[in-house]
């Protein structure tokens, strides 16, 4: 049988011997201190999720789509930090920008879709109101003619989504999220 190395108790800090591999404290003393702290650490957590479930059972549709809203924000402004201003073509790394949108978010049909919104810098985007001569005059550069066509043809659209539908999204793009940040 293989001899154990020293190990330092999670509880006393003080160095011993374990009879088993698994052994993370020193004598029984601090298992019952050990044993204490964590189910104190398991109540916290279990009480933090309980409190994060009833803030999201008193939210509303709204509610709901501004939290989508900040995270879809937040994943344009990744995907488009190397790409300069849609408008100005001011680069946006180490800067603060905006996800600026062609047509503005009372579109709701086209309000969460990715061609219609771009990394823009603060300046063009609430200064100059969007700034949309240049913006206009740059988008082709980014997305198609087809594809802009569509954002104009679809704008008028209806969408409703539920909050099942807006919670999946939601998943969506902190999982899009996510990947970019593997990137960077």
């Amino acid at each position: 049988m293989k001899k154990l190395r020293a190990k330092k108790c999670r509880q006393c800090k003080e160095k011993f011997v374990p009879r088993t591999s698994l052994q993370v404290v020193c004598c029984v003393s601090c298992s019952i201190a050990y044993s204490k702290e964590q189910d104190k650490k398991k109540s916290l957590k279990e009480a933090r999720i309980k409190k994060k479930q009833g803030h999201e059972a008193l939210m509303t549709h709204s509610d709901w789509k501004q939290k989508l809203q900040k995270i879809f924000n937040t994943y344009i402004r990744m995907r488009d930090i190397n790409k300069g201003c849609i408008s100005c073509h001011t680069p946006l790394t180490n800067r603060k920008f905006d996800a600026g949108h062609y047509y503005p978010t009372t579109y709701e049909a086209i309000r969460f879709e990715e061609t219609n919104v771009h990394g823009q810098c603060v300046p063009c985007n609430r200064n100059k109101h969007g700034n949309l001569h240049e913006y206009k005059k740059n988008i082709t550069n980014r997305i198609s003619v087809d594809q802009l066509q569509w954002l104009e043809d679809n704008r008028h659209n209806r969408l409703k989504l539920t909050i099942p539908e807006i919670k999946e999204m939601i998943l969506t793009y902190k999982e899009k999220i996510k990947q970019l940040k593997k990137t960077y």
